[in-house]
């Protein structure tokens, strides 16, 4: 278990699992008034929640899956990341995929919050690869089986 120092500056409840076997935490729309998505559009919507993650952590914001299969309502950027630096509010980039208006509440569950550990690369110039049996491969290559 890892601990994150978090500051809630809105009026909804921290995040939590669900289940005891939940990898994500449902994000909540800290909003003083409904905010209508049109189609196609996209906003920003603040949580009211402050993180300070430890070094070697991110925060990964990804879709509710009810959400998008129901409204076609997603996080934009998914999965969002929120770095061990980053002091801001979090905010939710949702977008309306469907083909009609979604109007998100207060306190609706909006996406979920992942805790994950990284690691950082070095990149280490050299000629040639090795070699695999898969090579240069890709989008589609091993095909369908």
């Amino acid at each position: 278990m890892v601990e994150i120092k978090i500051v809630n500056r809105g009026r909804q409840q921290l995040p939590a699992y669900a289940t005891p076997l939940s990898a994500g935490m449902d994000l909540r729309a800290n909003i003083d008034a409904p905010i209508t998505l049109q189609p196609l559009e996209r906003r920003i919507i603040p949580t009211g929640l402050y993180i300070a993650l430890p070094p070697g952590y991110e925060a990964q914001v990804r879709p509710r899956s009810g959400l998008a299969f129901k409204h076609g309502i997603t996080v934009l950027n998914s999965p969002g990341t929120i770095d061990a630096d980053y002091r801001g509010e979090l905010g939710v980039l949702l977008v309306n995929l469907s083909n009609e208006p979604f109007v998100i509440a207060e306190g609706e569950r909006i996406a979920q919050m992942v805790i994950a550990r990284h690691e950082q690369a070095e990149f280490c110039i050299v000629e040639e690869l090795d070699q695999t049996e898969r090579g240069e491969g890709g989008y589609g290559h091993t095909g369908v089986k």
